[in-house]
């Protein structure tokens, strides 16, 4: 089997509907995965299932709100039964209000925190534990971001909740590494998405953050599936508690 290979594991994909999750869940099908497709948005996890199994790959939807913590049980729960297991565990959903520090409200933090920290936190702890109890290991992957390690102005909250993403990750690699489960943070940089496309629309910001990246230009959802589809494979067994 090749290293690379995801045959025979089931993958859940969290804010698969659109952008980075859309892409990552595509790739993991092509890889051989079995894809759980999971968002809010039901016509858009139906997009991304029916884009999988046209290129050939097997999937599913599952609508799960990220702070909804009860649902969220439910959901893991509906998975295993349908599927049998979880292998791989991409948390990616996540949100952003763009707000100066003097201006945040009490809501706008909770709900970006809600569903940044809080419900990856406890979707890991949900998966993880399943998987230490099935015995056969796996990989958690927790989307960062750019402000996990660098801060930009009018996304204070957000930049929180990526920071303490990457320190997360490292702890859940740690205590989750008896049991072989490997843990590590993709944390992107500039990438068009429906999240930041307003952003980037900006023809003076777009060429600010085009002169800021190596290859000069903007990155697509596209360019992480192979971290991704290496950081969910066997090649990277002994690889745990990066923030690539």
């Amino acid at each position: 089997m090749s290293l690379f290979s995801l045959a025979g594991k089931v993958a859940l994909v969290t804010g698969a509907g659109r952008g980075i999750g859309r892409g990552v869940a595509e790739g993991m099908g092509a890889a051989g995965a079995t894809v759980v497709c999971s968002a809010r948005t039901r016509s858009q996890l139906d997009e991304a299932v029916a884009a999988i199994e046209a290129a050939g790959g097997k999937a599913l939807a599952i609508e799960m709100d990220m702070s909804d913590l009860d649902a969220m049980t439910a959901a893991v729960a509906s998975i295993v039964a349908q599927c049998g297991q979880i292998d791989i565990l991409f948390n990616n959903a996540g949100m952003n209000i763009r707000q100066p520090i003097v201006e945040v409200t009490e809501e706008n933090y909770d709900q970006i925190m809600s569903v940044n920290l809080k419900g990856l936190y406890f979707l890991s702890q949900k998966v993880a534990q399943h998987v230490i109890d099935r015995g056969a290991g796996g990989k958690i992957i927790n989307i960062g971001s750019l402000t996990t390690g660098y801060a930009l102005a009018t996304v204070s909250v957000y930049t929180a909740s990526k920071g303490a993403v990457g320190q997360l990750t490292k702890g859940q690699a740690v205590e989750f590494g008896p049991h072989n489960i490997q843990v590590n943070a993709i944390c992107p940089g500039f990438i068009l998405t429906s999240l930041t496309e307003k952003m980037w629309a900006d023809e003076t910001m777009r060429t600010w953050g085009e002169q800021r990246v190596a290859l000069n230009r903007l990155g697509t959802p596209e360019d992480l599936v192979g971290t991704a589809v290496f950081l969910a494979a066997a090649a990277s067994d002994y690889v745990s508690g990066q923030c690539i």
